[in-house]
C-alpha cells in the first residue's frame, strides 16, 4: 500500500496542530511545569505512612523514640515535597502572578498550616474508621478497615485534599481527590464539606459534589449522586451553592440522586435505593424511589445512625 504521509502532508498536520497551541490552554511550557501527578501521589503515599504507620511501609515503630523519629523525619520529607508542588501550582496559576519571593512565602506558610491540622485530620479519620467498623458487620477489624476499604482511602485523601482546598491552592486538590477517584471509583470533590462518622459502603460509582454539605453521622452506599439540578449555566454557576445539603445522621442507600443546591436532606432520614431527588425532605423521614410525594415520617435513634 502506498505511503500518502508525504513531506508536504506531514508539514500541514504540523502546522495546525501548532497553530492550535495559540489557544489559551494546549501549551502551557511558557507558564513553567505544573504540579507533577507522580510526586503528588508519593505526598498521598507519606500521608498514610504518617497516619497509620506499620501498614503502608515495613518500619517497626516499637518504642516512643523510634515513632518520634519517624513521624519527625518524614514530615520534614513531606513537607519539602509539597514546598516544591505548590510552588509549581502557584507558577503555573492562570489568574495571578508571583514573585519568587512571594511564591516561597505563600508555599511556606501553606506547608506550615497545613502540617499544623495533621493531628485534627488525624482525630476526624479516626471518626471515620469508627463509622465504618460500626456500620459494616463484614468488618472484622478496624485493621482491615485501614488496610482494605476503598471508602475509607477515598475519605483519607479527601480530608486532606479538603484542607488545601480551603486555603485556596490551585490544582493539587483536584489532583488527590482524582488519585483517590481512579483507584476507588469514588468522587469526592475536595470542596465538599463532611463532617465527623461518615461512612461509605462499597462505594463504587459515589459522586459528591463540590458545594455539598455532609453533617455528622452519614452514611452513603453505593452510585450515590449528591449532584447538582443543572450545570447549564457553565461557569456562571461558580462559587454558587449547587450541591445539596445532607444533615446529621441520615442514610441514602445505593443508586438514589440527590440534586440541588437547595435541596435539605432532613436530619435523621433514610434515602431508599434508585431515588431521585430534586426537592427537600423533613427530618426523621423514609423515602423510597416510588414514593418520592408520600413521605413516610420514622422514629430513629440518633446515637445509632446506620439503619
Amino acid at each position: 500500500m502506498k505511503n500518502i504521509l508525504t513531506d508536504e502532508k506531514l508539514t500541514e498536520i504540523t502546522k495546525q496542530i501548532t497553530d492550535n497551541y495559540k489557544s489559551d490552554c494546549l501549551y502551557c511550557a511558557e507558564k513553567g511545569s505544573m504540579p507533577n501527578r507522580s510526586a503528588i501521589t508519593h505526598i498521598i503515599m507519606m500521608l498514610r505512612q504518617i497516619m497509620f504507620p506499620g501498614y503502608f511501609e515495613e518500619e517497626h515503630l516499637s518504642t516512643d523514640t523510634s515513632r518520634t523519629y519517624f513521624v519527625g523525619s518524614k514530615l520534614l520529607e513531606l513537607r519539602d515535597a509539597l514546598y516544591g508542588q505548590i510552588k509549581a501550582a502557584y507558577t503555573f496559576d492562570s489568574e495571578k502572578e508571583y514573585s519568587d519571593e512571594e511564591l516561597s512565602s505563600k508555599a511556606s506558610f501553606v506547608c506550615d498550616n497545613f502540617l499544623s491540622s495533621f493531628g485534627r485530620i488525624q482525630q476526624l479519620i479516626l471518626k471515620d474508621i469508627q463509622a465504618a467498623f460500626d456500620g459494616d458487620p463484614a468488618a472484622k477489624t478496624k485493621e482491615d478497615i485501614i488496610y482494605c476499604y476503598p471508602g475509607l482511602l477515598a475519605i483519607f485523601v479527601y480530608r486532606f485534599a479538603h484542607v488545601l482546598y480551603e486555603m485556596k491552592v490551585p490544582y493539587i486538590p483536584r489532583i488527590m481527590t482524582e488519585y483517590a477517584h481512579g483507584h476507588t471509583g469514588i468522587d469526592i470533590n475536595p470542596g465538599a464539606t463532611i463532617g465527623e462518622y461518615f461512612f461509605i459502603d462499597h462505594g463504587t460509582g459515589v459522586v459528591i459534589g463540590e458545594t455539598t454539605i455532609i453533617g455528622d453521622y452519614v452514611k452513603i452506599y453505593q452510585g450515590v449522586t449528591l449532584g447538582a439540578l443543572s450545570t447549564r449555566s457553565g461557569q456562571l454557576l461558580r462559587d454558587v451553592k449547587r450541591h445539596p445539603t445532607i444533615e446529621d445522621h441520615v442514610t441514602v442507600y445505593s443508586n438514589a440522586s440527590i440534586l440541588g443546591g437547595e435541596t435539605i436532606i432532613g436530619e435523621g432520614s433514610v434515602i431508599g435505593g434508585n431515588a431521585f431527588i430534586t426537592e427537600s425532605v423533613p427530618p426523621n423521614s423514609r423515602l423510597t424511589a416510588n414514593s418520592s410525594i408520600n413521605i413516610e415520617p420514622i422514629k430513629q435513634n440518633k446515637q445509632k445512625y446506620f439503619d
